[in-house]
C-alpha cells in the first residue's frame, strides 16, 4: 500500500475575473519586482552552527532526496555562492534570432547549515504565469541565516516564451519536450541542455511548476512516479495536495530529473495566460509545507486536509463540434451518466450533451469555447479502487490521448 496520505474533497476554487491583458502588465511586474526582491548584497559568510543551535522541523519523517548539497560553498554558473548568502545570478539559455543574449535571472538562498538544496523552475512554457508568482512567493521571504541547505528558484524559464505571451519557443517547440537536451541540436534541445547540466544537476530535488495548456485549467495537483521511492517519499512533503500518478513523458524536465536520480515532481496550478491568487496560494502553501518537511525551514505549519491519490486519469472528449459550455466545477465528484457539459451548434441549435463514463473527480477541463470533435473536454481522476490491478503496477506508458499535459 502506498503511504501516502488519506483523502477528503478539495475545496472550490473561485477563479479571478481579470483580463487576459491586466494579467501580462501584472506579470511583467513580477519580472521587475523579482529583480529588486533579490538585489540584497550577500550576507558575510558565518560559521556553520551545530545541529543544536538550528532546530529540525516539526514533521514525523523527512522526505529522502538524493543528496545534502545545500548549506556548503557552492559553485554554480561560474559564481562561488558561500554559505549564509542569497544571490541574484543570470543563465542564459541561448541567443535569440537577432544575436541578443536572453538572461533569466535566477534566485539562490544558500543556508548556514548543511542541508538539501530545493530547486523550484516556473514558466518552462511562457504563458503560464501562475508558477512564476508561486516561486517569487516561495523565494522573497527566505532568509540564509535561517534555513538548512539551500533553494535554488528560476521562476521564468522560457524567457522568449513569455515575452511573447507564448508557451512555446520562438521556433515553435515545446521546450518541455527536449530534456535532458543536447548541447548540439536543436535551439529547444541547447537551451534545455544549458538548463539541466548548469543549474538542475546541482540540485538534490525538483519542483516544476506548470498550468494547463492550451485553453484548459486544472486543479491544484502533483504529477509524480508513485513506483519511484524516493518521488513517493518526496511527495509527501506537500502535505494533503492531491496526486495524479504519472511516470512521465519521456523529454519533460521531471521526466529527465527523475532518471538521474533527483526526485521531481510536477506541480500543476489553474490555466495559463492568467494570474489566479487561489491557485497560486494553494501551490505556494503546498511548497512552504514541503520545505518544513524537507527541513530547510522550520516553521509551524497546520495540519491540511487530506486529499486523494488518483492511479490514472481519462479525458472525456467532444464527439460534436461547436460550443462548449461547462456544467460542472473542478474538484467535483462526479458518476457514471453525470451531464459534464453541453456542445452547441451555434448554425442549428442542435445541443448535444457530454457525460461521465465513469466515476471520478474532475481535476482538469477545458474552458467554455469553441471545439472539434474529439477535443478533450474533461479531465477526469480515477479512484484507486476502480483501477485495475495491474495498472498499479510499473508497465507501459498510458495512451498518449489520456496522457495528462504537462
Amino acid at each position: 500500500m502506498l503511504c501516502v496520505n488519506q483523502l477528503l474533497p478539495h475545496e472550490d476554487v473561485k477563479r479571478a475575473d481579470r483580463t487576459g491583458a491586466f494579467c501580462r502588465i501584472a506579470a511583467c511586474t513580477l519580472v521587475i519586482a523579482l529583480g529588486s526582491a533579490c538585489d540584497r548584497k550577500p550576507v558575510a559568510t558565518t560559521p556553520t552552527p551545530t545541529a543544536e543551535q538550528v532546530p529540525a522541523a516539526a514533521t514525523p519523517t523527512a522526505p529522502q532526496t538524493s543528496g545534502m548539497r545545500g548549506g556548503q560553498t557552492m559553485e554554480l554558473l561560474g559564481e562561488t555562492i558561500l554559505p549564509g548568502t542569497t544571490h541574484r545570478l543570470f543563465w542564459s539559455g541561448g541567443q535569440s534570432f537577432d544575436g541578443s543574449s536572453d538572461r533569466t535571472p535566477v534566485l539562490v538562498i544558500n543556508g548556514t547549515a548543511r542541508g538539501p538544496t530545493l530547486c523550484l523552475t516556473g514558466a518552462v512554457h511562457g504563458d503560464e504565469l501562475n508558477g512564476i508568482e508561486i516561486v517569487r512567493r516561495v523565494t522573497q521571504d527566505l532568509e540564509p541565516g535561517r534555513i538548512r541547505g539551500a533553494v535554488i528558484g528560476i521562476p521564468i524559464v522560457n524567457l522568449q516564451g513569455f515575452r511573447r505571451g507564448s508557451r512555446y519557443l520562438p521556433d515553435r517547440r515545446d521546450l518541455n519536450r527536449y530534456f535532458p537536451g543536447n548541447p548540439n541540436g536543436s535551439a529547444a534541445s541547447r537551451i534545455a541542455s544549458s538548463l539541466f547540466d548548469g543549474i538542475i544537476r546541482h540540485c538534490d530535488a525538483l519542483v516544476d511548476v506548470h498550468t494547463g495548456s492550451l485553453n484548459r485549467t486544472n486543479l491544484p495537483q502533483l504529477r509524480a512516479d508513485l513506483h519511484d521511492a524516493k518521488v513517493r517519499e518526496f511527495v509527501k512533503g506537500f502535505g494533503g495536495m492531491l496526486v495524479l500518478h504519472n511516470a512521465g513523458r519521456p523529454g519533460t524536465l521531471r521526466y529527465a530529473a527523475a532518471h538521474a536520480g533527483i526526485p521531481a515532481v510536477t506541480l500543476e496550478a489553474g490555466e495559463p495566460g492568467r494570474l489566479q491568487s487561489a491557485q497560486v496560494r494553494e501551490g505556494t502553501a503546498g511548497i512552504v509545507r514541503l520545505l518544513d518537511a524537507l527541513k530547510i525551514v522550520n516553521r509551524v505549519n497546520l495540519l491540511s486536509e487530506a486529499r486523494p491519490v488518483y492511479y490514472q486519469s481519462k479525458w472525456i472528449r467532444a464527439d460534436h463540434g461547436g460550443l462548449l459550455f461547462s456544467l460542472v466545477r473542478l474538484g467535483q465528484i462526479v458518476e457514471v451518466g453525470d451531464v459534464l457539459g453541453t456542445v452547441t451548434d451555434p448554425i442549428s441549435n442542435e445541443q448535444n450533451l457530454i457525460y461521465s463514463p465513469l466515476e471520478g473527480r474532475v481535476i482538469g477541463m477545458a474552458l467554455n469555447q469553441m471545439v472539434m470533435p474529439g477535443f478533450a473536454t474533461f479531465n477526469l481522476g480515477i479512484a484507486a479502487s476502480a483501477v485495475p490491478a495491474e495498472a498499479m503496477s510499473p508497465g507501459p506508458e498510458m495512451a498518449t490521448d489520456d496522457r495528462p499535459e504537462e
